[in-house]
């Protein structure tokens, strides 16, 4: 009897390694791909046990039970990240769990280049690959409710950047960071504006970046521009700036500003209206900002663009002078 139990725990040991062995080697053994690269996507709220089922299906795991054992064995059955993965090389079930643990997730990026409009805006999260559109039909001040924001035009109050995003994320996220950022750059450009601006609140220095940015492209040139137009409130004088009129004029602009366009009084047009327009006009960029805050200083009052190739302006203090700038670079007299 006593030979008979020895030979039945020698029997159990021996199962006992073997059931070791073999699952040592199936958690340090790489899974050998269905495709190269192989993606996959985890929905929010997914058990380690229907994942493991999914992957079976798809041909990663020969069985979904062992890896869902592995899970609980090791606590890390409950911390699935949701997004969706990619592998490009053969991975083992632990370095699976760890990278599903850790939501290493594969990213998209959505670029907003400064000057772009909300409109614009709006269109580029529509159309961008893996995100989660939510705001599609919904009017603009409901767009700024969901975001927290308490202003009411949407206008230059996001940030240009480019941000990376996990599939599943929403259009509103985007939104969100973008907003935060631009609120944390503004707040800092404002804590160290120069003294004597003709600005009221922070806002006002935004609707003056988002001019800026929309009148020239050199880095350069931006802090002139700014003394230009900030002369010009002190002095006082109408901005009298194209590209207020243009977002004035809304979708029925063609690209062709004209005379009559100049003369037409909507609340963004700075040649029938004194100060700042009621909104920012784009979206501005960390240059702009921080030209509006800190401008050179000049005694300049004009300026007109040279046609050169390279975005440059010219710069004028009295209007004779701005005349025969105009006459010499835009009318080749």
């Amino acid at each position: 009897m006593r030979r008979i139990i020895w030979g039945l725990l020698f029997v159990l040991a021996i199962g006992f390694v073997a059931l070791g062995s073999a699952w040592v080697r199936f958690v340090h053994t790489p899974l050998a791909l269905p495709t190269t690269p192989f993606e996959f996507t985890v929905e929010k709220g997914t058990s380690l046990k229907a994942l493991a089922r999914q992957l079976q299906s798809a041909g990663l795991l020969p069985s979904d039970t062992p890896l869902w054992i592995y899970g609980r064995l090791t606590d890390r059955a409950t911390g699935l990240q949701a997004g969706r993965y990619r592998l490009t090389e053969p991975v083992t079930p632990e370095a699976l769990l760890r990278k599903l643990n850790d939501g290493d997730v594969v990213r998209v990026s959505i670029t907003f280049v400064e000057g772009i409009t909300f409109r614009e805006m709006r269109a580029l999260l529509e159309a961008a690959p893996d995100l989660k559109v939510t705001l599609r039909g919904v009017r603009d001040a409901e767009v700024l409710n969901r975001i927290g924001a308490t202003e009411r035009h949407p206008e230059g109050l996001f940030f240009p950047d480019t941000y990376l995003y996990a599939a599943g994320m929403s259009d509103l996220d985007i939104l969100k960071a973008s907003y935060t950022a631009m609120q944390k750059r503004l707040a800092e450009a404002w804590a160290k504006r120069d003294e004597g601006l003709p600005y009221r609140s922070p806002y006002e220095a935004l609707i003056m970046a988002s001019i800026i940015e929309k009148e020239t492209g050199r880095a350069d040139e931006r802090p002139l521009i700014a003394s230009v137009f900030i002369n010009r409130l002190r002095v006082p004088m109408r901005l009298q700036t194209d590209p207020t009129v243009i977002y004035g004029l809304g979708p029925t602009f063609d690209g062709n500003i004209r005379r009559r366009d100049l003369t037409n009084d909507t609340p963004y047009n700075t040649y029938t209206r004194d100060g700042l327009p009621p909104t920012p006009i784009a979206m501005p960029g960390l240059g702009s900002l921080n030209a509006a805050v800190n401008p050179a200083k000049s005694d300049k009052l004009y300026f007109v663009a040279t046609k050169d190739g390279q975005g440059s302006h010219y710069f004028s203090r009295t209007l004779e002078e701005h005349n025969r700038a105009v006459a010499k670079y835009q009318l080749g007299r």
